[in-house]
């Protein structure tokens, strides 16, 4: 089965890091774009960040910039997300996904389901005291 296995979640206090880990399961990462997504209960899913196939192009949301950093080690097979300065409102699942119909040389924060692919199952990240 060809899916991304989110892995990283847990309980941390507001302030605090968290580093989430993406690995392709039955598949290579190689080229693919790799976004970043979360939901909160009750809300919609929200693009994160976005990485493009070497990592060239990286961009976020505004609700994490500066304080959240995408990276990617494709001989890990492995996308990663540091979430630093973390805030009860970074709390959600966070999957990961591949944009199979990217801009090219670019990504897309927030782009159309349709364009998404081998969703991961999903990992829960806490933050409160």
């Amino acid at each position: 089965q060809l899916q991304l296995v989110e892995s990283g979640g847990g309980l941390v206090q507001p302030g605090g890091s968290l580093r989430l880990s993406c690995a392709a399961s039955g598949f290579t990462l190689g080229s693919n774009v790799i976004n970043w997504f979360r939901q909160a209960p009750g809300k919609e899913r929200e693009g994160v960040s976005c990485i493009t196939g070497r990592g060239q192009r990286r961009k976020y949301a505004d609700s994490v910039l500066g304080r959240f950093t995408v990276s990617r080690d494709n001989a890990k097979n492995t996308v990663y997300l540091q979430m630093n300065n973390l805030k009860p409102e970074d709390t959600a699942v966070y999957y990961c996904a591949a944009d199979k119909n990217p801009v090219s040389g670019s990504c897309t924060v927030q782009p159309p389901t349709w364009r998404l692919d081998y969703w991961g199952q999903g990992t829960q990240v806490t933050v409160s005291l």
